[in-house]
């Protein structure tokens, strides 16, 4: 593990194979001179090998790494001095001094150690004649070995930072075609305010560049920024760049851009300060989405709100004219129409008092429509006052009210057992039930009787109730439109096509849902309707 460690430290700085530089040979040398020798070298250890990667006095190569002198004591990290390298039993033998491959006698070499204490090679002086160092000698070439070091280390640091600036480049290249694709507007500028830079959105809404003469306290009126009422100048300190630049944080803050002869773009804008790792304030950037549609949008729906909340208060208006101002004569009318018949009937043939049969059946239908409309518009314009009410105790209710016309109808109607408490307006749920009901009662088979049941099952988020009956039944094509408005879809029996509406908006009022289905016997019709639990 060592020795990978090491070979993966000498690899880093590429020398291996590589031609030294000027800095490396002249060490060599001075080395040389130090010593007072004619040869030295400078000796890299890999894997197999000895690398001389510059000499002096001879011409180097490569060798055997087991055939090195410096291989034998290298990884020690001490500086080895032999004045005779024959009188030593581990280089005795070696082939440079043997004469195999030189006749070395006088050997020296500082080893070459990173600061992480890997062992790289040596510099190396050596003569074929025994010599002596003097201490200063050995202090001497111990100095250039560390200059071989840092020689080294700067060479790799170059290599690294010419990487880290090409890919730099690269990102900048890349961040600059982001910005200059995107939709969304990016502004920087410097500590002082002075704007930096301006990408292709932002200059596309500006109409012009980022310009660094321009004082923040220029900015509202060069760039034409709007408060969103769009006709007020943005206040220097509501202006979002700067607001980060001084506060360090902004989110969602909204501004109108409207440069004269160009489209006005609506912008939320968020952004923060930037600061260096120590803290010192380098400048701020923004970016700014376009929401014009969304506001847009907006503006339309609180119009469009504030037109229904107009049309209700109309509806409301309306409800109270019909029940005096319709609904009164009404009532007059019919009551004179019964005065008439029960006063002259001795006087009066058979056609008159069919007609005045008639104007009373016609006179009882426009009450019974009034009634409707009025019942709607109740329930959709009166308050929903929520309480905690017994589902099961409402529908006891609505059964009393409609005993009049249950019981003449022989009709049957099984309530389930465990009905939740909900967080309703019991007097507009019990119009709900009522309606439902009595609508069940009311479209029953002719040729069986009357069977309604009510029940209801949790469901997600609430309640799912349920009004079921085996009656004459809706056709599948039609039971998404009986909830619209004065719709009948059986037109012998009596009604005006308001109840279903009217369960609807009371329904949707709680929060829920409604809709018709079919029985899961066939026969009949389901009614279905959601109660949120809270």
């Amino acid at each position: 593990m060592r020795e990978k460690e090491r070979l993966r430290a000498l690899h880093e700085y590429h020398l291996l194979d590589a031609p030294a530089d000027d800095e490396l040979e002249a060490v060599v040398r001075v080395a040389a001179m130090v010593a007072g020798v004619p040869t030295a070298t400078l000796n890299l250890i890999d894997e197999k090998r000895q690398c001389q990667l510059t000499t002096t006095g001879f011409e180097g190569g490569d060798s055997a790494r087991e055939d090195s002198m410096c291989a034998v004591r290298f990884e020690t990290g001490r500086f080895t001095y032999l004045p005779d390298a024959r009188r030593d039993p581990a280089y005795a033998t070696n082939p440079w001094v043997t004469g195999l491959l030189a006749d070395v006698r006088f050997y020296a070499s500082a080893p070459l150690v990173t600061p992480q204490g890997h062992a790289l090679g040596t510099l190396c002086v050596f003569d074929s004649e025994v010599r002596e160092l003097s201490d200063a000698q050995i202090s001497r070439l111990k100095d250039l070995a560390q200059v071989v070091l840092a020689l080294f280390e700067r060479r790799r640091q170059a290599r690294l930072n010419a990487r880290l600036y090409v890919e730099a480049e690269a990102r900048q290249d890349f961040t600059d075609a982001v910005l200059e694709t995107i939709d969304v507007a990016v502004v920087a500028a410097d500590p002082h305010g002075h704007l930096t830079l301006f990408n292709r959105a932002s200059r596309n809404w500006h109409g012009l560049d980022a310009d660094p003469t321009v004082t923040p306290g220029e900015f509202a009126g060069h760039y034409a920024l709007y408060r969103t009422d769009g006709v007020t100048p943005l206040p220097v300190e509501e202006i979002p760049l700067l607001r980060a630049l001084r506060g360090g944080m902004v989110r969602d803050a909204e501004m109108i851009i409207k440069p004269a002869g160009r489209t006005p773009v609506h912008v939320s804008v968020s952004g923060r300060a930037l600061t260096t790792a120590d803290g010192s304030p380098l400048g701020a950037v923004v970016a700014m989405s376009d929401v014009t549609a969304d506001r847009a949008q907006r503006e339309a729906l609180e119009n469009a709100l504030a037109e229904l909340r107009r049309s209700n208060t109309e509806l409301e208006q309306f409800a109270g004219v019909v029940s005096h101002d319709l609904a009164a004569p009404l009532a007059v009318v019919h009551g004179y129409l019964e005065l008439l018949a029960d006063n002259y009937r001795e006087n009066l043939d058979e056609l008159a008092h069919k007609w005045i049969d008639s104007a009373v059946r016609a006179v009882g239908r426009v009450q019974g429509l009034i009634d409707a409309l009025l019942s709607y518009a109740r329930a959709g314009s009166e308050p929903c006052r929520r309480a905690q009410a017994d589902l099961g105790e409402v529908v006891t209710l609505a059964l009393l009210d409609l005993h009049e016309v249950i019981e003449p109808a022989g009709a049957q109607v099984e309530v389930a057992p465990g009905l939740p408490t909900l967080a309703v307006d019991p007097t507009l749920i019990r119009q709900l039930l009522q309606n439902l009901i009595g609508n069940a009662v009311k479209y029953r088979h002719p040729d069986r009787p009357s069977r309604i049941s009510v029940a209801a099952v949790p469901a997600p988020g609430g309640w799912r109730v349920t009004v079921t009956d085996n009656g004459i039944g809706i056709p599948a094509s039609d039971r998404s439109r009986v909830f619209e408005m004065f719709t009948q879809i059986d037109g012998e029996l009596p009604g005006y096509g308001v109840g279903l509406s009217t369960c609807q908006r009371i329904v949707e009022r709680h929060g829920g849902t409604i809709r018709a289905e079919a029985t899961p016997t066939g026969q009949g019709t389901t009614i279905a309707f959601t109660l949120p639990e809270a």
